[in-house]
């Protein structure tokens, strides 16, 4: 569904690594970042079930107060990054599917 959006790549594992690919994601570049919450939206209202990624630990209220580092890059791919269906009981669901 998002083979053809300019700024939407599909979050693959980092070269010298094996995913279990429990989960997939889409990763939005930087200037497509301010189009995650329409994407999502207009995925769900599509019936693809997206949703933004967990918000990261350190503004959840109870660890909102602990030490932390840099988390700049966390907070750079949690407002970038897109869940996406997985599970190994999807279906293409397109009208054209087989």
């Amino acid at each position: 569904a998002f083979v053809d959006v300019d700024g939407v790549n599909f979050f693959d594992e980092p070269e010298g690594c094996r995913s279990n690919y429990w989960i997939n994601a889409l990763i939005l570049e930087a200037d497509a970042a301010p189009l995650r919450d329409p994407i999502v939206k207009a995925a769900n209202d599509a019936g693809l079930g997206c949703r933004p990624s967990w918000r990261p630990m350190h503004r959840l209220d109870m660890y909102k107060d602990c030490e932390r580092m840099d988390l700049s890059v966390a907070e750079d791919i949690h407002r970038r990054l897109i869940n996406i269906p997985s599970s190994p009981r999807l279906v293409n669901a397109a009208p054209d599917a087989a």
